[in-house]
């Protein structure tokens, strides 16, 4: 299909795709204008292999305004499943799931009429998005599986693996009362808001055995949750209700819900939303082959107007419907800006959507065909995107720790200290116009040094300093993963950590773990408790976040005031908004083997973090005029 059968198919603005229930009646309507007939098929069940399978017919559909077809059948349609059966004027035919379900049966191969009201934990109406201020948030990334499965996580086995393994609280490991595991440890870490990978039903997991596994960026069905993480993924309500239940712990936990979305490509070439308009949804190249900027060669063309408003759509029914706090977005520079803006402002419409967060990887996995002169989502184009929609700072990553597509390339706190230049830059969240790129506000930059994909933090450490037993504890290694979360812990922006990089998380040299096995992937909590030391650090780093707005750069607009030092030794007092000169903080990051000297600024200093330890009151004795910093560390000071 190119550009100009596109611009001429019809266009449909109304809010009511997809199965709209009612007691007394269900309406189905499918936007599929290039079909030449359409039917709505029904079932008893969500699969022919359960006991109460029957077939409930087949009924022709009529056609309606914007290329749509619509049926409207009387009675109480929940928990019916139904699929589409189309045919086009080539004489071809298809079978096709509702690309806009909100609940599925098991395989997600037939959708399900949904009763959102019967589909709700305890409570639910109640539930709240907490209220976080924008300078102390911090997202923890974990997957629901990797969560609880690990048998020491004191979680009931039937929800280990699952949504609901978030519900159980005050869980230690083996029951010990004392090292705490779960929502129990999330709630003590200090981060505001946890990431889930890919919630959303997806494609290569089997929702009855379980025994698969797969990080999740293969959709299947955008607008449902995923079967395999419910505890029944027969009954298609069970997975809505459980992932509700999921959010509404981690909100009465005081946390934040970051959804990682994956809009920028489908699994299949032939997905449903392809069956349905065949050649509409996805990219392709002049040829008709489809484009692989995804790396699963069939990219969502966001740019056409049904695609855009497919995605909006999602966003908010997500927002709406499941309290989600925040999207993360999966090659965000495969969507066009004008997309990304459509969702910031739909969602900004929603009572309270402005505190919904938004921010995406700023790339692309390969070459694209973007159409209408359409602007991809990328760094470059932080000016023209709204100022609330982020991006993931590979700049900071790498500068820290070294580059992620070679195992062995240091960065600043582990051996190539002309990193030093970048990291000058992290610490304003490269708005100096140093880059390819200039953020808007701090707000913008997400910093972080690591995420699901490539090595973790200590296997990146190990690989550097080239020791292979990646399980074992080692001192410079636990000082070097330290500072790398002291810097982007003091750098403005928004701070992003992997799940268990604050226990030195390991997956012992595997860089890309996303088909498994969960046995590696899964947080260890043994490792967690022998760690804890470290995990009382990044708390610490996370509470100085929370109490000095001025680390984050989001209470005001001014930059931090860089010290003048000797060597390869960084400074700065942040400074406060309203302030013409510096404030209470000085930070200081020393990447050398041995303790170095630095000046302080005038006035009487007390530690806020001393390389090994970090707290949000002051501690130690009083300092004047200079300062001995530890080895490979990161000092904060408090103005007495």
């Amino acid at each position: 299909m190119n550009e100009t059968q596109v611009s001429q198919l019809p266009v449909y603005a109304g809010n009511d795709l997809g199965a709209v229930w009612r007691s007394s009646a269900t309406a189905f309507r499918l936007w599929a204008p290039t079909a030449c007939s359409a039917a709505l098929h029904r079932f008893a069940t969500g699969t022919d292999a359960e006991p109460e399978a029957a077939d409930l017919g087949t009924l022709a559909m009529q056609r309606s305004e914007g290329g749509t077809w619509y049926l409207e059948l009387a009675g109480d349609l929940a928990g019916q499943y139904y699929q589409y059966e189309l045919q086009f004027p080539d004489g071809t035919s298809t079978v096709t799931a509702d690309p806009y379900a909100h609940a599925a049966g098991a395989g997600g191969t037939r959708s399900m009429v949904l009763n959102q009201a019967a589909a709700v934990p305890d409570g639910w109406q109640k539930d709240e998005r907490p209220a976080i201020p924008a300078h102390a948030r911090s997202v923890w990334e974990v997957h629901v599986a990797d969560f609880t499965a690990d048998p020491a996580s004191g979680v009931p086995q039937a929800y280990r693996g699952k949504f609901m393994g978030f519900t159980v609280d005050g869980t230690t490991l083996n029951g010990d009362g004392v090292h705490p595991t779960g929502l129990n440890y999330l709630k003590r870490l200090g981060v505001t808001h946890v990431q889930l990978q890919p919630i959303f039903d997806f494609a290569t997991v089997d929702e009855v055995s379980g025994e698969d596994y797969n990080w999740g960026y293969d959709p299947l069905n955008y607008n449902l949750p995923e079967g395999s993480y419910a505890t029944d993924a027969f009954h298609g309500e069970v997975r809505v209700r459980e992932c509700r239940a999921m959010i509404q712990a981690l909100h009465s936990a005081g946390l934040g819900v970051v959804m990682d979305v994956v809009y920028n490509h489908t699994y299949y070439s032939y997905s449903w939303l392809e069956r349905t308009v065949p050649g509409y949804w996805n990219r392709r190249w002049e040829n008709g082959s489809l484009t692989n900027g995804s790396g699963c060669g069939c990219d969502l063309a966001s740019e056409r107007t049904m695609v855009r408003k497919y995605l909006v759509d999602s966003c908010v029914y997500w927002a709406k419907e499941y309290h989600i706090d925040g999207f993360r977005f999966d090659l965000m520079a495969l969507h066009d800006v004008d997309t990304m803006n459509a969702i910031r402002a739909a969602l900004d419409a929603l009572p309270g959507g402005e505190d919904i967060l938004m921010y995406g990887e700023p790339w692309q996995g390969g070459s694209t065909r973007m159409e209408h002169g359409a602007i991809p989502a990328n760094k470059q184009a932080a000016g023209l995107l709204d100022s609330r929609i982020g991006f993931f700072c590979d700049n900071t990553r790498d500068a820290i720790k070294g580059g992620v597509f070679n195992a062995g390339s240091a960065g600043y706190i582990n051996g190539d200290m002309h990193c030093g230049y970048q990291v000058l830059h992290s610490i304003p969240a490269w708005r100096g116009g140093q880059a390819d790129f200039m953020p808007q506000a701090p707000g913008q930059v997400v910093q972080y040094v690591s995420a699901h994909d490539n090595y973790t933090l200590w296997d990146k450490l190990k690989c550097v300093a080239r020791r292979g037993d990646y399980a074992a504890p080692d001192a410079d290694l636990l000082a070097q993963n330290r500072m790398a979360a002291g810097i982007y812990l003091t750098c403005q922006g928004l701070p992003f950590m992997q799940g268990g990089e604050e226990f030195a998380r390991t997956k012992h040299g595997d860089h890309n773990t996303y088909r498994g096995p969960l046995e590696l992937n899964r947080l260890d909590w043994t490792r967690a408790a022998q760690l804890e030391e470290l995990v009382q650090y990044y708390h610490g780093l996370l509470e100085i976040r929370k109490v000095y707005p001025e680390l984050s750069g989001m209470a005001g607009d001014a930059e931090p005031c860089i010290l003048s030092l000797p060597g390869w030794l960084i400074g700065f007092v942040p400074e406060r908004q309203g302030e013409s000169l510096p404030g209470r903080l000085v930070v200081y990051y020393n990447p050398e083997c041995t303790r170095q000297w630095a000046a302080l600024p005038a006035g009487s200093w007390r530690y806020l973090c001393d390389g090994t330890r970090a707290a949000a009151e002051p501690f130690g004795p009083a300092c004047r005029n200079a300062i001995e910093l530890a080895p490979v560390s990161v000092t904060i000071l408090k103005l007495e």
